[in-house]
């Protein structure tokens, strides 16, 4: 698999996603669950000091319906 994903933390990721009207619906341990008003919505993991994975930040694109291309 091509090195394609930015390796950023979950934090990272949920201020990325913020800048996508995602917000923080609510917090259960480190899983922090996102929204969108259109009824989009994914978990992001949150662990200090990791970043998240490419198959990760795959599932995340997928159920946030965005391109990596928009992403960065």
């Amino acid at each position: 698999m091509s090195n394609k994903y930015p390796k950023i933390s979950g934090r990272e990721r949920i201020k990325n996603l913020g800048k996508f009207e995602f917000d923080l619906a609510r917090i259960k341990g480190s899983h922090h669950f996102l929204t969108h008003p259109e009824g989009r919505a994914t978990v992001v993991p949150v662990h200090r000091g990791k970043c998240d994975g490419p198959g990760l930040l795959h599932k995340i694109l997928k159920d946030t319906e965005i391109e990596i291309s928009k992403m960065k």
